[in-house]
């Protein structure tokens, strides 16, 4: 299948996101009402929507989405473009594969940017257009810790401290992506460079090989 097995990987990925997203909008209420214990207060499914990018972060309006989601069109293009270019390298396959994460939560989130103003009438009240407006709909919520934090502890003593993500599966596979890169990045580009010098090693030995043919022949 070639390099075609890993944007499989992305699209099961933007297949199970979406599902998830469309599950979410039709079953579940918004906000507190809706919620639905998974692992006691800990974690939950909680439908809530993202105007943004992660952690709710927006780019001014009223083109701050717009532009947002065009950056995004072209990490996107820029995803299936590297995919290929790594395989062609011989890079390793698990480093494929998390780069195949990525690309389909981006694409996932993608989806809501573009479509879920017109799909879901979810455009921010005031948007100039339903189009490239939709906000990303979130549900796995992680209930972690709110409190004071000690003060005791250096440069953040005493302040306090709200860690509650809100995300939904297409963040969770950039997340994983990013972070199996981040820990296993040295056996990743090791076997990259062993299949390089070895190209190298190849492409030079015909060299010789070549130069020796052409002095018999003359």
């Amino acid at each position: 299948m070639k390099y075609w097995k890993y944007y499989l990987v992305a699209l099961l990925v933007i297949a199970i996101d979406q599902l998830s997203k469309w599950a979410t909008h039709t079953y579940m209420l918004p906000g507190m009402p809706g919620e639905i214990p998974l692992i006691g207060d800990w974690a939950k499914l909680h439908y809530t929507l993202n105007p943004g990018m992660a952690f709710g972060v927006e780019l001014p309006p009223p083109y701050g989405k717009v532009l947002l989601t065009s950056f995004r069109l072209l990490a996107m293009f820029g995803g299936i473009y590297y995919i290929r270019k790594l395989w062609q390298r011989r890079a390793a396959t698990g480093f494929i594969f998390c780069v195949a994460l990525i690309l389909g939560g981006a694409v996932g989130n993608l989806i809501d940017s573009i479509f879920y103003g017109i799909i879901y009438d979810n455009a921010p009240f005031g948007a100039p257009t339903p189009w490239f407006h939709g906000q990303v709909i979130d549900m796995l919520y992680l209930d972690l810790y709110e409190g004071i934090l000690p003060s005791t502890w250096p440069l953040v003593g005493g302040a306090h401290v709200s860690l509650w993500p809100i995300f939904n599966i297409a963040d969770s596979a950039i997340f994983i992506g990013v972070m199996l890169i981040l820990f296993n990045q040295n056996r990743f580009f090791e076997q990259e460079s062993a299949h390089l010098v070895a190209a190298e090693d190849r492409a030079a030995a015909q060299a010789r090989h070549d130069a020796e043919t052409t002095e018999v022949a003359s």
